[in-house]
């Protein structure tokens, strides 16, 4: 591929997401102007997807085009918004406006199997990533094995009878009489190989060093924003109910992920504040640890406060929600401190050794008159922090 040929193809790419796109939002709006008519179920989803992907594809195969995971992100996001398009459309002209547009059965059978392709898709970008290639020769019979699952996938929905996913009644127009609705076992189909890709993710860990060791935590991180939020909103939230706090909490971490993710990728790739991802994983602990201890702190605070209250003055829940309210202040600065302590010492160990030697050596700082001993100090905390191989202190005579 020529080099001058790359940012045109990626560019082409991120222009037809972005069309289709927009002609998906204007038919949702079209849809939703129909009472009665079943919105697509994913359309924010594949709105988020479609646009990230596609510009942070664009961004990373113009400017590192020998890495295929700004391909794999061209993919993603063109695949993700021809499956929003064909969704739009098919429900439009099915449904919404029947007979004003032709071919809307067709877009619902495109729609019954393409996300099984851009599914697929994101197994490679686990196994691929950071720099396009696999982790070693050993891991291609998995990849053409994945390959071969993706495709199998694909065949089995495209054939596959019932209600089009995401479409509400719409019939897949292709769906074999008599077969076996077989979206369950495609996911698993899909599914088991992402989760042999993250597993890859994991041995690539343990023998990086330095920069790939922080690209590899970039992705880690994002990737497990995106995953916490899909089990919440679609495992945790049905398995309780429906709660809607659980529901639209989890939700809002999965967009929060699916940004996140590309986003990672890119400053892992182009290697932008690079090392940056320390700090954020450990503001990440040490902030969703102090939510979820003030939480429950909070709530187990307004249980026992409400009885007592009852017990002395009769019901009066806005005290008890006013002492709760007024104990979670005082106790967030102390309750920050003791677990941003306790996340060092067991995340960050040498960092909070450092931490302290340093300290230790700022208050002999200010009490020592002692040259010699002040310059065996300054040695020693160099030693103690930094590790060098080998270290010397030179002092320039004064004048």
């Amino acid at each position: 591929m020529k080099a001058r040929g790359v940012p045109r193809i990626a560019l082409l790419a991120w222009v037809l997401s972005t069309a289709l796109t927009a002609i998906s939002l204007i038919l949702l709006v079209l849809n939703r102007l129909h009472p009665g008519v079943h919105i697509f179920d994913y359309w924010l989803e594949d709105t988020v997807i479609a646009a990230v992907f596609s510009v942070i594809g664009a961004v990373i195969s113009s400017r590192r085009p020998e890495n295929v995971i700004g391909w794999i992100f061209c993919a993603i996001g063109l695949s993700v918004a021809a499956d929003h398009f064909v969704a739009e459309y098919a429900t439009y002209a099915l449904v919404a406006a029947p007979g004003t547009l032709p071919g809307g059965e067709a877009a619902a059978w495109v729609r019954a199997w393409i996300w099984v392709f851009y599914l697929g898709l994101f197994v490679f970008l686990g196994l691929l990533f950071p720099d396009g290639r696999l982790p070693s020769p050993r891991w291609r019979f998995f990849a053409y094995l994945s390959v071969s699952l993706v495709l199998l996938g694909a065949v089995a929905t495209a054939l596959s009878p019932g209600p089009v996913d995401g479409l509400g009644s719409i019939q897949n127009p292709l769906g074999i009489s008599g077969g076996v609705d077989v979206v369950w076992l495609v996911n698993w189909l899909v599914l088991v190989p992402t989760l042999v890709a993250a597993a890859s993710l994991l041995l690539r860990m343990r023998r990086a060093v330095a920069e790939e060791r922080q690209q590899l935590k970039w992705f880690a991180y994002a990737a497990a924003l995106a995953s916490s939020g899909a089990i919440l909103t679609y495992t945790i939230a049905e398995a309780t109910g429906g709660d809607p706090w659980v529901k639209w909490g989890g939700y809002a971490l999965f967009i929060v992920g699916i940004v996140g993710l590309p986003t990672a990728v890119a400053i892992a790739i182009l290697r932008y504040r690079l090392y940056d991802i320390d700090l954020i994983i450990n503001r990440t602990l040490v902030y969703g640890t102090l939510s979820v201890s003030l939480g429950l702190i909070y709530l187990g605070s307004v249980i026992s406060l409400q009885h007592v209250f009852h017990d002395v003055v009769g019901r009066q829940p806005h005290l008890a929600v006013a002492a709760s309210t007024l104990a979670i202040a005082a106790l967030f600065n102390p309750l920050r401190h003791r677990i941003q302590t306790l996340i060092d010492r067991r995340f960050y160990r040498r960092k909070y050794d450092a931490q302290k030697t340093l300290e230790a050596f700022g208050r002999r700082l200010r009490s020592e008159a002692d040259l010699d001993a002040l310059s065996r100090d300054l040695i020693g905390v160099v030693y103690e922090t930094v590790h060098p191989a080998h270290v010397s202190l030179w002092l320039r005579p004064g004048e």
